[in-house]
């Protein structure tokens, strides 16, 4: 018996354990988390201008004054919330549709990029073949700017900025262009204007040495006979000087010798949404792919 159990005694075989190996992803790690990490940052920067834009336009009681509507386009707190809402929705479409590997928002963020290069590409051209049509429409602009300049604090600000910091101008063509002001027009010193027949302080050449603006470098500047002879012991005390030029020749002047910069500027811009664009497509081009072998 012992030899027959030996007989039928069965031998078990102990199967192998089965290895399955992962299949390779199509999807790029990298490309995927380098559109994701650099739109991340639009994503936050759009966000953070357009709350800035918002909270200039609360401080300014806009919502509740539509009167403030017409002149909209030259606001910049409503330019700070256009270019924080475009920038913002180029980030969410980008960052998302990375992250998630969504075929529609990364459709949407390179048609977004497109549209966008492509309305670069046209104003330039057209900035190029219209100059005098550019010129005409800074001109009115600026001209509604010194028309509103104490009636709007980031007008205010912003035309400050351009006259004393940016471009060192007064006016359009020069400082007499403030007489559109009413309270820098020379008639206004009879209904008490101390500005009459001056400038804003940022027409005003900053002294060597000065560390406080003087804010009223700019009065009475304009008036008949102010820099003459008969008036000099008045310079002499205050030894204020105004910028002559016009802001519109300044602005001309500094194109042009900044235009190898601009252009490059420009095209720097345009490489990186170019490659956005390729970017986006090659990443919606291995999701379908990875799909297909689901399928």
């Amino acid at each position: 018996m012992p030899a027959a159990q030996n007989t039928e005694r069965v031998v078990r075989k102990h199967p192998r354990p089965h290895t399955t190996l992962r299949e390779p992803s199509e999807i790029s790690c990298c490309l995927k988390y380098v559109i994701f990490g650099s739109n991340v940052l639009f994503w936050i920067l759009g966000l953070c201008i357009m709350v800035i834009g918002i909270w200039a336009w609360s401080e300014k009681d806009t919502f509740n004054n539509l009167s403030r509507l017409t002149n909209i386009a030259l606001d910049p707190a409503f330019v700070l919330i256009l270019v924080g809402t475009l920038t913002f929705v180029i980030g969410f479409t980008g960052c998302v549709g990375a992250l998630r590997e969504n075929t529609c928002l990364l459709l949407g963020y390179a048609i977004i990029l497109a549209l966008l290069l492509l309305a670069e590409m046209t104003v330039g051209t057209l900035g190029f073949v219209f100059k005098d049509w550019i010129k005409a429409q800074a001109t009115g602009g600026f001209q509604a700017f010194i028309v509103h300049y104490r009636e709007d604090p980031d007008q205010q600000n912003l035309i400050d900025w351009i006259q004393e910091d940016w471009l060192q101008c007064c006016g359009i063509e020069g400082p007499k262009d403030w007489d559109r002001n009413n309270y820098f027009n020379c008639s206004s010193r009879e209904v008490g204007s101390r500005e009459a027949c001056g400038v804003p302080f940022s027409c005003c050449r900053r002294r060597p040495n000065e560390i406080i603006k003087n804010k009223q470098c700019g009065y009475d500047v304009r008036k008949p006979g102010y820099f003459s002879q008969g008036s000099h012991h008045i310079q002499s005390t205050f030894d204020w000087q105004i910028f002559e030029r016009g802001c519109l020749r300044a602005g001309e002047e500094w194109m042009e010798a900044n235009l190898f910069r601009v252009v490059i500027s420009g095209l720097t811009v345009g490489i990186f949404q170019v490659l956005g664009i390729c970017f986006a497509q090659h990443l919606r081009s291995d999701i379908w792919a990875q799909k297909a072998k689901w399928h």
